[in-house]
């Protein structure tokens, strides 16, 4: 210890050397796969790329330390594995005779294995898939599926059944109870499994009484089930409009990507249906040709059209039509029978064909302008209509249509700016009209980007920001367009409606205030200094914008009408 140090250099630290394991892959190959000493000496190649992982269900006698290799086996492939003493630990519980320091060697065929998941992966719901298939896509959370199943608790007692030929419901609805649901969302058309389910994915604390019709008797509390899933098939469920009242169910999806567009002329097949599978109309079968028809062109009835834009060459899906989008409270004489008023309609649909209308980046600019001119004199039509939605797709579409200018001459250009004006103007019309306002303030925006002294643009800028009670920004508008033009009726008009409401929120405004001050005058202590504090930076707040002092206390007021 009293020895001076005459290292100059530290020692070099003790490195343990990498592992790096070998995968034998052509046949007397042999290869080390663990650094315990595992080896593999492949006897026969296996199919295919697919292997077990670690969790899955091998059958077979206790392969003791082989876990490691059976994980990179193919299927039908056979392997030597010779196994060093330190990993057949326990193996002589099974097996007296086989001495401790003993190596093994296992020659293993895999034939078969049971892919297990767990599917929340908290151990509440353990899938183990009986039968696999060859599908790729799985059903969604939005997506129409039907299932068959059959529950049994630990004792074997069934306990629920589905029908013969299954059940159908949307996944998110649910069914029986929450594992079924989180459980085919994992699985594929055809797909077979076994789940083991705990209790909080199965029927809980509370159990469930027997059937109405004792047909299966009670679930205990807290049981623990097991549950045979197949999922016979499914639908992908598509909204087709923001209401939900066009929805598509695909019964037969297709992989191509394209699409028809606005004006597409499209080929359907179909078979009409009411909801009692009364035939009303159809088209396309026993020999006839299909439906020919100009897509968003207003040529057969809204639900169908807004369906078929969404539908790929060979795709048939389920269309089903709410009466807003199809023949309303008129009744309707059909080719096979009457419609009656407000109906909801079920069309079975096959796109059988489109030819789409060429894109904006095939076209000559001079093609451009004359397809955008084309589309305005189409919207203004829709808009004196009342059919706002068509009206203002046409005006997107003109716009689209004279966005990128980089080919247009200056004469060109000129034009294409004229029509990004107005129909950007005539769509914040539409949008006013459909009560979509925050897209009518973008759109007047974009306007005065490119004219900051349109006056229209000003004024349906501050028509949508009173709408959506932002005044401040109305009524700056409001008289920037004034000043542009002083004497213009409209606009003195609204002037006027807005200095109404402004009036009309702060008095209602006013007794909010009074009520609150009020109600922190009775309360008492710290509470009442710091509400009261609260208050008058909120009232000074809000006559000086939202941003004032960098707070935002809409939380405070909130809290303060609580109390």
């Amino acid at each position: 210890m009293d020895d001076i140090d005459e290292e100059t250099a530290p020692p070099h630290a003790q490195v343990e050397e990498e592992f790096r394991p070998y995968y034998p892959e052509k046949v007397e190959d042999e290869g080390v796969l663990t650094k315990e000493g595992l080896k593999k000496k492949l006897i026969k190649v296996g199919e295919g790329w697919d292997a077990p992982l670690l969790g899955d269900e091998v059958t077979g006698a206790e392969l003791r330390g082989c876990d490691d290799g059976i994980i990179t086996m193919r299927l039908g492939e056979i392997a030597l594995f010779t196994v060093p003493p330190k990993l057949t630990h326990g193996i002589q519980e099974t097996f007296p005779s086989i001495p401790a320091d003993a190596t093994l060697q296992f020659e293993i065929e895999l034939i078969s294995w049971l892919k297990v998941v767990d599917v929340c992966e908290d151990g509440g719901i353990i899938k183990k898939i009986l039968h696999r298939t060859e599908a790729i896509e799985r059903a969604k959370e939005k997506d129409e599926v039907t299932v068959k199943y059959e529950v049994k608790l630990d004792d074997g007692t069934v306990v629920a059944k589905s029908p013969e030929d299954g059940i159908e419901f949307v996944v998110h609805d649910e069914q029986l109870c929450p594992a079924i649901a989180k459980a085919v969302v994992t699985m594929r058309k055809g797909e077979k499994a076994v789940l083991t389910v705990q209790p909080e994915y199965g029927f809980g604390e509370k159990g469930r009484p027997a059937t109405d019709d004792n047909q299966f008797p009670a679930i205990p509390p807290n049981s623990v089930l097991t549950i045979f899933l197949e999922l016979v098939a499914f639908k992908l469920l598509e909204y087709i409009t923001e209401d939900k009242k066009v929805i598509k169910k695909i019964t037969c999806p297709m992989e191509t990507f394209e699409k028809p567009n606005s004006g597409a002329v499209a080929h359907i097949r179909y078979v009409g249906k009411l909801a009692d599978g009364t035939i009303f109309d159809k088209k396309g079968h026993d020999g006839e040709e299909p439906l020919e028809f100009l897509v968003d062109e207003d040529q057969v009835i809204s639900g169908l059209d807004l369906a078929a834009a969404t539908m790929r060459k060979g795709e048939i899906a389920l269309v089903i039509v709410g009466p807003e989008y199809g023949y309303a409270d008129t009744q309707y004489e059909a080719k096979l029978a009457v419609v009656p008023a407000h109906s909801t309609l079920y069309y079975e649909v096959e796109m059988v064909d489109f030819t789409k209308v060429k894109e904006s980046w095939d076209m000559e600019p001079e093609e451009k302008i004359e397809y955008a001119g084309r589309r305005k004199e189409e919207g203004n039509a829709y808009f004196k209509a009342g059919k706002y939605e068509r009206a203002s797709l046409r005006f997107d579409m003109a716009v689209k249509y004279v966005e990128f200018e980089s080919t247009f001459s200056e004469e060109q250009k000129k034009i294409g700016k004229f029509f990004k004006v107005t129909c950007s103007l005539n769509n914040a019309a539409c949008k006013l009209k459909l009560k979509k306002y925050r897209e009518a303030t973008k759109l007047c925006t974009n306007v005065l980007k490119l004219e900051s002294q349109n006056v229209k643009a000003l004024f349906r800028r501050a028509q949508a920001y009173i709408e959506t009670t932002d005044f401040d920004l109305a009524e700056l508008d409001l008289k920037k367009a004034l000043e542009i033009d002083p004497d213009n009726r409209e606009l003195n008009s609204e002037y006027a409606r807005l200095k109404k409401l402004q009036a009309y929120y702060d008095k209602k405004d006013s007794k909010l205030y009074a009520s609150m001050i009020e109600k922190l005058r009775l309360s008492d202590g710290k509470a009442s200094e710091f509400f009261c504090t609260l208050v008058v930076q909120f009232l000074v707040a809000e006559s000086n914008g939202p941003d004032f002092c960098g707070c935002n206390f809409q939380e405070e007021k909130k809290l303060v009408e609580v109390n």
